[in-house]
C-alpha cells in the first residue's frame, strides 16, 4: 500500500494563472527580438544589453543577474503577447535579395 500524498500535492491546482507559466526566459527574449528587433527593444526598455552589441546570450546573462530588468522584459512580453495571440513564437523565413548590376 502506498503512503498517502501530502496535502500540498493533493490540493495542487495544475492550472496556472501566471501568464509566463511554461515559457522560458530564452523564449521570451527570442520572441521579443523577432517581433521588435534590438533597436526597438532598446527604445522600449533602455538597458545596455539591447543597445550595445546585443545578442540573445548576453541578454539572458544580464537578465538572470538583474531582477528589475527581467521584470521589465517580462512585463513587455505579457503586454505584447496579448496582441500576438496566445504567446506563439514567430516563424521567420529567409529571403534573398538579388541586385542586378547596372548594364
Amino acid at each position: 500500500m502506498n503512503p498517502p500524498l501530502p496535502d500540498s500535492i493533493k490540493s495542487k491546482d495544475h492550472s496556472s494563472k501566471d501568464p509566463l507559466h511554461g515559457i522560458t526566459l530564452k523564449e521570451i527574449v527570442t520572441q521579443l527580438h523577432a517581433n521588435y528587433g534590438w533597436e526597438e527593444l532598446a527604445l522600449r526598455i533602455p538597458i545596455r544589453c539591447f543597445s550595445f552589441e546585443p545578442s540573445v546570450q548576453s541578454t539572458l546573462k544580464f537578465l538572470r543577474k538583474t531582477p528589475w530588468a527581467r521584470t521589465k522584459v517580462e512585463e513587455l512580453y505579457i503586454k505584447a503577447s496579448k496582441n500576438w495571440g496566445h504567446c506563439q513564437p514567430v516563424t521567420t523565413t529567409a529571403t534573398t535579395t538579388v541586385i542586378n548590376p547596372a548594364e
